[in-house]
């Protein structure tokens, strides 16, 4: 049973740079999203993790190459290897290059510098050597150059006529691969070469980008960086020649796009025609089935919040929240007058940079004397103000720096012409659902937060406890696109448009527990999304969903012979305990009209016989959050009951499969279930021929991962 190749992974561990990441993730989001999910990972997740089946690509960025020799030599670089050449594409910038090489030669004859040695995945069969050009320190920009870089045209299918022959790259520290045109016997090609004198000997070929065929696999390996986009490069004040760098590389930025698109689909991705922008953070509107209700909750607020020239703002432990009143916006005015009080109260790096030595001195001193003193949570606040006001939308952003807005509607509901998304169809819809299925207390839905761009739901609502424990359980935040997702082992991923996000708030007692579990949230959410699925509208019952253990939603695609399923969403419950109380955010993203990258709620309505209507994100939210509070109530009373378990069972896929258990050493089992009193997954262990042993294992969902097409339960890092 195949799966659909939709992630890219980016290697973020040890050797690497945080600003190389950012530009790679940066850069491969804009020009292959939404078709593919570009997800940062560590040296733990390519050594332990079940990756290969849905990786399209697999990336190394700039940094230290020793670093990614110290993690993955041996077992990591085998399973690598292994990857590519079974199909896989693998690209390295820069560090990335020399480690993807036979041969890393860096600074041969500088004694402080020199890094030789051999590589262990060897796709390019020869020798990586820098310096290509000379000047290159450690943690600094100050060998920094815009390279001249030629394009081998040849080597590429569909180049466009008017596509200019070269451009300027952003270099810093990269090598230049030795001999590639001798190496052409090899499967070798170089799709790129350097066009100025180098600073070491470079055999034959000048080749600064390197494609080569490594079993059924591809891989492209770079000196330079054509991954840095020059809006994302800031003058640094203390390298005046710095300016320069950026302005040549921002003169030929469309023919590196182009070039970045040509090396994409070498490596045999979908690549978008035109960047996909990231898009700016949207207001988070907040509503109640009863609007009277919305100035309670701002009341409850009202410890947490802190006043900042005029301002209310709510600090949270991850992220700064302004509440806007209603019916008036953060104007042009209103940011300049925040910033020229922010500046007022921050030094600038202009203002240090402008004084004479010994001004320079003291205002150093006093800089350290300031960062040696905690912030206020009024300065916190200022300096989010300031990052928010000065920064550009088309640049690499700290997510977590930039103010959220939150409108709060006391008196009316938003219209449509402020969002998209219907708060009176969807409380309508809620009232519906809750009654039909007799919900006494109401309470999920009842208040609701959305925003159409926001980070990640979870994110701004976990990691922001102070928040968090102001909030009445059946609190929701929903949104249409998530720019910062989560999702399980911390991975980072962007939801596009058409999908639905929403994160539900439930505060669990610790006696209750005993009986109710938190571990069963999960099996909970699952069932709800389910139920509330099939309990749509007559009709919907027929909408073919599986859950995959212990928190994936699947479904069969439409008009396929062999039947095979895909991801359609996810589930990600995250708990903390405070007092008395286990403090429960419940994620749930489901695909509900994007077709990519794999499939969507929608397509899977008009494939059935008669077509269904599409899906609305006001009915279908409503539906799935009422079916979420009668699972949950009968939870509190009863526990995970047998009626909850069959209907569980009902609906997944793995009824007496057969997997391999990595934490027992290998051994194969039959899954029968998980079990009632704490939700493991209960296997039974087989022996010669399939038969049972008799012996019974169980497994935490926290601590294992499932790769349902290889049948495999490996242990969670």
């Amino acid at each position: 049973m195949a799966t659909k190749k939709m992630n890219v992974l980016v290697y973020s561990g040890n050797g690497s740079t945080t600003e190389s990441v950012r530009h790679c993730l940066y850069t491969l989001r804009r020009l292959l999203s939404p078709s593919y999910a570009v997800i940062p990972v560590t040296s733990d997740i390519i050594i332990k993790e079940p990756w290969f089946s849905t990786c399209a690509l697999l990336v190394f960025p700039g940094g230290a190459d020793l670093g990614y020799c110290r993690s993955l030599n041996g077992e990591g670089n085998r399973r690598i290897s292994r990857y590519v050449n079974a199909g896989g594409s693998y690209l390295g910038f820069c560090a990335g290059g020399y480690y993807g090489s036979a041969r890393c030669e860096f600074e041969v004859d500088d004694p402080k510098m020199a890094v030789v040695g051999n590589r262990e995945l060897g796709f390019f069969p020869g020798v990586c050597r820098g310096l290509a050009f000379e000047g290159f320190k450690y943690a600094s920009e100050a060998g920094a150059r815009p390279a001249d870089i030629r394009i081998h045209k040849e080597h590429f299918e569909s180049v466009k006529d008017d596509l200019p022959d070269t451009f300027k790259s952003y270099y810093n520290g990269g090598g230049v691969f030795v001999d590639a045109k001798k190496l052409e016997d090899r499967d070798v090609q170089i799709l790129a070469s350097y066009t100025e004198d180098l600073h070491i000997n470079s055999g034959e070929g000048e080749a600064a980008v390197v494609y080569r065929k490594v079993g059924e696999g591809h891989v492209v390996l770079t000196g330079p960086h054509p991954e840095f986009a020059p809006q994302n490069l800031h003058n640094i004040p203390s390298l005046p020649s710095y300016k320069s760098v950026i302005d040549d590389i921002t003169v030929t930025d469309a023919t590196r796009q182009s070039f970045m698109r040509l090396i994409l689909q070498k490596l045999g991705l979908q690549v978008n025609e035109q960047e996909q922008a990231v898009p700016s953070l949207s207001r988070l509107h907040l509503t109640s089935h009863n609007l009277a209700e919305v100035s309670g909750l701002l009341a409850g607020w009202s410890e947490i919040l802190t006043v900042v020239d005029g301002d209310e703002y709510l600090k949270g432990e991850n992220d700064v929240f302004r509440i806007e009143k209603e019916g008036t916006a953060w104007s042009v005015r209103e940011l300049k007058r925040a910033v020229s009080a922010v500046s007022v109260k921050l030094p600038t790096l202009a203002d240090v940079t402008g004084k004479d030595a010994e001004q320079k001195e003291s205002a150093g001193e006093e800089m350290k004397d300031k960062e040696k003193k905690p912030k206020t949570k009024e300065e916190e606040i200022q300096e989010c103000v300031e990052y928010t006001t000065t920064k550009s939308a088309d640049q690499i952003l700290d997510y977590d720096k930039i103010v959220k807005v939150i409108v709060p509607h006391e008196k009316e509901l938003p219209s449509t012409k402020e969002t998209p998304f219907h708060h009176e169809a969807f409380y309508a819809n809620l009232r519906h659902y809750h009654t039909k299925l007799r919900n006494p207390a109401a309470s999920f839905g009842r208040h609701l937060m959305y925003g159409e761009v926001v980070t990640s739901t979870n994110t701004l609502l976990e990691k922001n406890p102070s928040l968090l424990r102001n909030l009445p359980s059946g609190f929701t935040l929903t949104a249409m696109t998530q720019i910062a997702g989560r999702g399980r082992g911390g991975n980072v991923w962007i939801a596009p448009p058409g999908a639905m996000m929403f994160s539900t708030v439930l505060h669990h007692s610790f006696a209750l527990s005993q009986s109710a579990p938190v571990i069963f949230i999960q099996y909970l959410a699952a069932l709800a999304i389910v139920q509330g699925v099939k309990g749509y509208a007559p009709g919907y019952d027929k909408i073919p969903i599986k859950l995959k253990w212990p928190n994936d939603i699947y479904a069969h695609l439409p008009g396929s012979s062999n039947n095979p399923v895909v991801k359609i969403g996810g589930i990600l419950v995250n708990s903390s305990y405070s007092g008395s109380t286990y403090d429960i955010v419940c994620g749930i993203g489901l695909n509900l009209s994007n077709a990519l990258p794999t499939t969507s709620l929608n397509l899977l309505a008009g494939a059935q016989s008669p077509p269904l209507k599409a899906f609305t994100p006001e009915k279908l939210l409503a539906s799935i959050l009422a079916h979420f509070e009668a699972l949950y109530s009968t939870f509190c009373q009863n526990g995970f009951s047998r009626e909850m378990e069959g209907e569980y069972y009902d609906n997944w896929l793995h009824t007496n499969q057969i997997v391999t258990l990595e934490s027992e050493g290998g051994v194969k089992a039959r899954i029968k279930g998980i079990t009632r009193d704490w939700g493991l997954l209960l296997a039974e262990e087989l022996g010669w021929e399939d038969r049972p042993t008799g012996r019974l294992v169980t497994l935490q969902s926290d601590s294992n991962s499932f790769d349902f097409f290889r049948g495999l339960v490996r242990r969670k890092v």
